[in-house]
């Protein structure tokens, strides 16, 4: 390692609750908000299955990322651990596909926040969506280059807000909801098919990803072989419950409701529940974690990015810190780059893409995994095996013009190393 790596390096000052948080604050936002609406709008009464389905999968992955943060607590995630175990062009990969997942998935997030705003001001016109995300991503960046502590406070008060605002909504459906506004769950007609199955299971995983978060932190994690598998566990856990709630009551639902308007599908839910104060709810709930989501991706992809700046996979401007050994200009690069994201304009097209190579990224964690030594290994082979096969299987399940062009974004990612390299 360089004197220069040597000295960029980040204060580990987040303790088990904050890593808890921050995996929740990454996963209480676009997944339960946005992405369950769109499998309903797409496979109907399979999103209660592939909601199980995709919980399993990403227990596997959990555990695969549980481990390699463990033992190897450093920024970047899997682009640092498929570094080690597996060599220079893996880890490169894995980083490439994390920063093309996350920053799709972060304009996600910033779309839906504007897309709550527009039901709530009943403003339909798109241009009205693209300036609110824009605005959004600017104020966002602009608190994470502020720093860690105060990031995680925000973070907190956001997670809090979002938990009382599903809660409310699961409890209104089970027990309050219109009987003329339900129907029974069931799974029929043309979407009774096992692709339609697998393409909702790849959709959802998406939406369980963000307890990665805390392993793209592990350098900032106080005590991380202890605090870093407790807490992507628990996160794992906690954001699974609320799924399964969730699903059940939109998959109990009329699907042109959500089809309305997919970037809020609950709020619509709940206009249809005729309760206005429901649905104010949740509107703030929503606009507030979608903020959150977007903190928390900011934060991490920028940690990717440093990582990779560090060692020379981007720019070196990128891998230096501040006198207070902040990543600012990681923090400001990922902001740029978000902003790109946000005038594509369509969140099906981006969560669809956001789907394909994050499942490209976690086969690169669970390869990884399989490496481990029998001293480093905390949890038994088979899960990383599982969980390999399930994220290669799942990956091609996405609409074919989604993978194609994910496989040219990844020629263009080996043709930028190729460069960088000389």
């Amino acid at each position: 390692m360089s004197s220069n790596q040597q000295r960029a390096q980040l204060l580990r000052e987040l303790g088990p609750f904050g890593a808890v948080l921050m995996g929740l604050g990454s996963i209480l936002g676009t997944g339960v908000f946005v992405s369950v609406g769109l499998v309903v709008i797409q496979a109907g009464g399979w999103v209660l299955p592939a909601t199980l389905a995709a919980a399993f999968l990403a227990l596997c992955n959990a555990l695969s990322s549980a481990q390699l943060a463990a033992n190897h607590p450093t920024s970047g995630g899997t682009y640092a651990y498929g570094t080690r175990y597996l060599g220079p062009w893996p880890g490169f990969m894995a980083g490439w596909l994390f920063l093309l997942a996350k920053s799709f998935s972060a304009a996600t997030a910033a779309l839906g926040f504007a897309g709550y705003l527009a039901v709530v001001f009943e403003i339909e016109h798109p241009a009205f969506q693209t300036a609110v995300a824009v605005t959004v991503v600017v104020l966002v960046t602009a608190l994470v280059v502020s720093g860690l502590k105060r990031s995680n406070f925000g973070n907190t008060l956001i997670v809090g807000f979002s938990v009382l605002v599903l809660a409310c909504f699961a409890g209104y459906g089970f027990f309050f909801a219109p009987e003329s506004a339900v129907s029974s769950w069931s799974i029929e007609g043309e979407e009774a098919s096992l692709p339609v199955f697998l393409q909702a299971t790849a959709l959802m995983f998406v939406a369980y990803t963000g307890y990665g978060r805390i392993a793209t932190l592990g350098e900032e994690v106080a005590d991380p072989r202890r605090n870093i598998p407790r807490a992507i566990l628990w996160t794992l856990a906690f954001s699974a419950l609320l799924y399964g709630a969730i699903a059940w009551n939109l998959a109990t639902v009329p699907r042109e409701w959500l089809a309305a308007n997919p970037a809020a599908p609950l709020e619509s839910v709940a206009m249809r529940w005729e309760s206005p104060l429901l649905a104010g709810l949740i509107a703030l709930g929503a606009a507030t974690a979608m903020i959150g989501v977007l903190l928390n991706l900011v934060l991490g992809l920028s940690r990717v990015l440093f990582a990779m700046g560090r060692e020379g996979d981007m720019p070196r401007v990128f891998g230096q810190v501040t006198a207070s050994r902040s990543p600012r200009a990681a923090i400001l690069g990922m902001g740029a780059i978000v902003l790109a994201m946000v005038f594509i304009g369509n969140v099906g097209t981006t969560w669809s893409f956001s789907a394909f190579t994050v499942l490209g990224y976690y086969a690169v964690t669970n390869a990884s995994a399989l490496k481990l030594t029998s001293s480093e290994r905390l949890y038994p082979r088979l899960f990383s095996w599982l969980g390999l096969v399930g994220c290669l299987g799942l990956a091609f399940w996405v609409e074919v013009r989604i993978w194609v062009m994910g496989l040219s974004l990844i020629g263009l990612g080996a043709l930028w190393r190729l460069a960088m390299r000389r």
